[in-house]
């Protein structure tokens, strides 16, 4: 197996583990690491060896989390996907959303179960806590990258 076909079988897998179906990262994987950086839907089945509606379902499901848009180029008959330009960003976002939206619900929970026992309620509420935490300050932190992102682009945005 060849490097890339490696990189994206292993990747396909990882993310597969964040709650997306393995296919959905093999078409991530792809478009992570293709040159051109936009493929057609034949090129994706070719390279990925899967049906046009696998392929079809996983790129709908990206467009949708925000990573791939779907594009047209002149004179071309078909559409292409390709990685948004702000992929990283988007990623990390919904990152941070899942991790402030634990932190709500736990809050919303403990607020139903007040009079139970504190030391029931103890591990929630440091669930909550950590999350609260974390959605707070994680944002600052994409700031950071993002300011530091640009600075390397030579403060040119895409």
């Amino acid at each position: 197996m060849n490097k890339e076909k490696q990189f994206i079988e292993e990747f396909a897998l990882y993310f597969e583990g964040t709650g997306f179906m393995r296919m959905t990262g093999r078409v991530l994987a792809w478009l992570l690491i293709c040159d051109p950086p936009h493929q057609s839907m034949n090129q994706l089945v070719e390279m990925l060896q899967a049906s046009k509606s696998s392929i079809s379902t996983s790129t709908r499901h990206l467009i949708e989390a925000r990573f791939v848009e779907r594009v047209s180029l002149p004179g071309e008959r078909r559409d292409y996907y390709r990685l948004r330009s702000n992929f990283a960003s988007a990623s990390f976002n919904r990152f941070i959303a899942r991790i402030s939206g634990f932190g709500k619900f736990a809050g919303q929970w403990l607020s139903v179960l007040e009079g139970t026992s504190a030391t029931r309620l103890q591990r929630l509420e440091e669930m909550r806590d950590m999350h609260m935490l974390m959605g707070n300050e994680m944002p600052k932190f994409l700031k950071l990258w993002e300011q530091d992102s640009l600075q390397k682009k030579g403060g040119k945005n895409e």
